[in-house]
C-alpha cells in the first residue's frame, strides 16, 4: 500500500530518528540524563530525535504549525496543520534498556488527525495510517482490531500514573473493576505503542488518563482506521486537550468502557 506524499516524508523523519535512537539506546548507559519533572526524564537522545523529525518535516511541508514534545509550539503560515510529534514515546523504558519505545508523528488538518506513523525502531515495525484508507503495517499487512467477543478472554493495557499522581486512585479503581472480568492487564510504558497494538489485534483495548496530544494523536487514527474505537471517557471531554481515552475493538468495546466509565 502507498501513502500520500505527506505520509512518505513523515515515514523517512520517523525511520530517520529511529536509527539515531538506536544507537544511542546501544549505549544508554552513558546517556547524559536531565530531569524534566517527576517522573518524566529526558534524554540527549530524546532532543536530538526531535531535531532531526524537526528538520525532515519542516523542510518538506515550511507552512505547517508544530507541536512536540520537547520545544515550544510554532504556528505555522497555514494555520490549518500542524505536525504533533512523540520524538521518544516510552522514554523510561529506553533509560532503562528495555526494548519498547517509539517513534509518533502525526498530521492534523482542521483538528482532525489524518495521517499517522509509529515506528518501532527495536523491532522494526511500522505503523501508519491516513484517513479513509484503512492502517498497515510496514504497508504490506493490513491492521485489524480484534475480533474477541467475549470479555473473559480479552486483554487490556493501560498506564499507571506515578506515586502521587492525581490519575493514580482512578486508574487503581479501574484495574479493580476490570481485572476480574478479563485475562488480563498490561502496563508497558509507551502509550502509542499500546494503540498500535490495539489496531494490530494484540490488545483488545486500551485506556488511560492524563496523556499529552503526542502521546495519542498518531494512535487515535491508526486504532480508528483499522475498525476500533476511540473515545473520551467522558463523552464532553476533548482528548487531544485532556488526554482520557477509551480505545477498543467493537466486539467488546461498550462492555469495555462501560467498566472505565462507570469507574470514573
Amino acid at each position: 500500500m502507498q501513502g500520500s506524499a505527506n505520509l512518505n516524508v513523515m515515514i523517512k523523519a520517523a525511520r530517520k530518528a529511529g536509527r539515531s535512537l538506536l544507537k544511542d539506546f546501544g549505549e544508554v548507559e552513558n546517556l547524559q540524563v536531565s530531569t524534566k519533572g517527576p517522573g518524566d526524564f529526558v534524554s540527549r537522545a530524546d532532543r536530538r530525535a526531535e531535531e532531526i523529525i524537526r528538520e525532515d518535516l519542516t523542510e518538506a511541508r515550511p507552512s505547517y504549525g508544530w507541536l512536540g514534545e520537547e520545544s515550544d509550539p510554532v504556528e505555522g503560515k497555514d494555520p490549518t496543520r500542524r505536525w504533533i510529534v512523540d520524538p521518544l514515546d516510552g522514554t523510561t523504558n529506553f533509560l532503562h534498556g528495555m526494548p519498547h519505545w517509539a517513534v509518533s508523528i502525526a498530521l492534523e488538518h482542521k483538528g482532525e488527525i489524518t495521517s499517522a506513523v509509529i515506528y518501532d525502531p527495536t523491532k522494526d515495525e511500522l505503523f501508519w495510517a491516513e484517513k479513509g484508507t484503512g492502517a498497515w503495517l510496514d504497508g504490506r499487512s493490513r491492521l485489524r482490531v480484534s475480533g474477541r467477543t467475549s470479555m473473559i478472554e480479552t486483554v487490556y493495557a493501560t498506564g499507571l500514573p506515578f506515586a502521587g499522581g492525581r490519575y493514580l486512585p482512578a486508574a487503581l479503581k479501574d484495574l479493580g473493576n476490570l481485572l476480574p472480568v478479563c485475562a488480563g492487564v498490561r502496563r508497558f510504558g509507551a502509550a502509542s505503542l499500546d494503540l498500535a497494538y490495539v489496531a494490530a489485534g494484540r490488545y483488545d483495548g486500551y485506556w488511560e488518563r492524563g496523556l499529552k496530544p503526542w502521546d495519542i494523536a498518531a494512535g487515535i487514527l491508526i486504532v480508528r482506521e483499522a475498525g476500533g474505537f476511540v473515545e473520551p471517557i467522558r463523552a464532553a471531554q476533548n482528548m487531544l486537550e485532556d488526554g482520557h481515552l477509551i480505545a477498543g475493538s467493537g466486539g467488546v468495546f461498550d462492555k469495555f468502557a462501560k467498566i472505565i466509565r462507570d469507574g470514573d
